[in-house]
């Protein structure tokens, strides 16, 4: 017998397949079995331990990525409310000084109207002596289902000196 006429004998037979096993097939998709039927494989025996250690790995490094992400717009959303609302309470302020030899009330008017016109809440107005105190809050949320209020209080008066 020819080393041809051998080797094709033997993987007809089954008997010159690498891998092969008493039952089962050498292919990793698809292969004959005995019995001429065709069997495919959906879950391959893994090569070298690999059982997706990678994948969970990654998964979690996904995950961590997503956490720190919300955290960050967390505190970004937090620092934007704190400035608008120290924006506001100058304006305010500011607004209010210019009109505080009139009266008191109409001065912390025009302070809450120029704080509401600035997305904010006027929360305290005071008036000391030719000094316009001015205390307003923004509510943020920065992330759903939390809410939080950003204070801020501002002077504006004549300049001492």
């Amino acid at each position: 017998m020819s080393a041809v006429a051998a080797r094709s004998a033997a993987t007809a037979s089954g008997c010159g397949r690498s891998g092969a096993r008493r039952g089962r097939p050498a292919g990793r998709w698809s292969s004959t079995w005995p019995a001429g039927r065709t069997q495919r494989w959906w879950w391959p025996p893994t090569r070298g331990g690999e059982r997706g250690g990678a994948t969970i790995c990654l998964l979690g490094v996904g995950l961590l990525f997503v956490v720190a992400g919300l955290f960050g717009a967390g505190v970004g959303a937090a620092r934007v409310a704190r400035q608008q609302a120290l924006v506001a309470a100058d304006l305010g302020a500011l607004a209010g000084a210019a009109r505080v030899l009139q009266d008191a009330p109409v001065a912390c008017t025009r302070a809450a109207e120029l704080v509401a016109a600035n997305a904010a809440r006027l929360v305290w107005c005071r008036i000391d002596g030719l000094d316009v105190l001015v205390t307003t809050e923004v509510v943020v949320s920065p992330i759903p289902g939390m809410t939080r209020t950003a204070r801020a209080t501002s002077r504006a008066g004549p300049l001492r000196g």
